[in-house]
């Protein structure tokens, strides 16, 4: 039998469901999760915004979670001059991100709620939302590049720098994480593959004559795995009684590691929206959700698209590249200050 009717029904029980959930903990409304099984996750880098540190923290899994914050980054072009610097104390905030493994996350917000949990399918609820993944009805722009993940032990060992390298075959990406690097490289489909087949020392010498010497000496990898990438956007994030977020929303490059934390901010708004609200579902309360977050989202998707595109091929990219590493920091005009501003603060409803 049908269990009884929720409020808000969330289908998929990741970070950003998660969040969702418990954000609406205290809001009055009868809140189900239905669980996708999946199975294990691989090594999966993610950097968290100062804003979606807020964001945890609202919600009470901060504390618990055993992040590595970074507090400079430093942006290079390879064969190119000079390079861009940034600092936690330029942009005003404590850390200008916080790098973990996909995995702490998701099992730290998971043990919180199990409350939640729908044994069954519930009736139809007065809303449903959709954090289950990318949806099938997203448009998607398959991107000219895969991305290989790994961590990267270095000698001296990675303290609290990011490192981001433009090369000719993408960007890498190098971020601290407890003393060893989250790798993220950015190739096209057969570089990838041969970049993660290599044996160790062949691989090692690769990354090493790529990223350049400010990050220490590549010594040991673990780890390796090749991801595609895909932009996916949905038309619309609102439906009948029914709400996209996260990556059922969209699903960006990982070039400025903003797709978790645009989710995380999908989820907070949206629990902001319905903290009074007598019927989650009321198609009016969902276009003004809609409508909140069209600018945030826009912004991100464009700016993290134009990274990804930017920085492919052998071109001379050294203006590209400060101008990207510049919306890092809050000093950039027009849209770009705007997403500079989500990148570290993130929305501006956000207490």
């Amino acid at each position: 039998m049908p269990a009884a009717a929720p409020d808000v029904l969330i289908r998929g029980a990741g970070p950003v469901g998660c969040a969702l959930a418990l954000a609406l903990a205290d809001s009055g409304l009868k809140t189900r999760i239905l669980e996708k099984k999946t199975g294990p996750a691989g090594f999966r880098p993610i950097t968290l915004s100062y804003a979606s540190r807020l964001i945890l923290e609202r919600i009470g899994v901060w504390d618990e979670l055993a992040v590595t914050p970074i507090e400079t980054i430093l942006v290079s072009q390879s064969g190119g001059f000079g390079r861009t610097q940034m600092e936690a104390a330029d942009a005003g905030v404590p850390h200008l991100g916080y790098v973990l493994d996909y995995s702490v996350l998701a099992s730290s917000l998971r043990k919180r709620i199990e409350n939640f949990i729908a044994e069954d399918e519930p009736r139809q609820a007065s809303c449903t939302v959709h954090a289950e993944g990318v949806a099938r009805d997203a448009e998607e722009v398959r991107y000219s590049q895969d991305a290989v993940v790994a961590l990267i032990n270095t000698e001296p060992a990675a303290q609290a720098a990011a490192f981001e390298r433009f090369t000719a075959e993408g960007p890498l990406a190098l971020l601290p994480l407890a003393g060893r690097y989250a790798m993220v490289w950015s190739a096209s489909p057969q570089r990838a593959a041969q970049l993660a087949d290599m044996p160790d020392a062949e691989f090692l010498a690769a990354l090493a004559a790529a990223a350049g010497r400010r990050p220490g000496k590549p010594v040991a990898v673990a780890q390796r795995a090749v991801h595609p990438l895909s932009l996916r956007v949905r038309a619309a994030r609102v439906a009948e009684r029914a709400v996209y977020i996260g990556n059922a929303a969209q699903t960006l490059h990982p070039v400025a590691g903003q797709g978790l934390n645009l989710g995380l901010r999908d989820a907070w708004e949206l629990a902001q929206m319905w903290r009074d609200a007598q019927d989650p579902g009321d198609a009016s309360l969902l276009a003004r959700y809609a409508a909140r977050r069209r600018l945030d989202a826009a912004a991100t998707i464009r700016a993290t698209d134009w990274m990804a595109k930017g920085f492919v091929g052998g071109n001379r990219l050294s203006r590209l590249a400060r101008g990207a590493a510049l919306t890092a920091l809050d000093v950039l005009p027009g849209p770009r200050r705007f997403f500079a501003r989500r990148m570290i603060y993130g929305p501006s409803a956000l207490p």
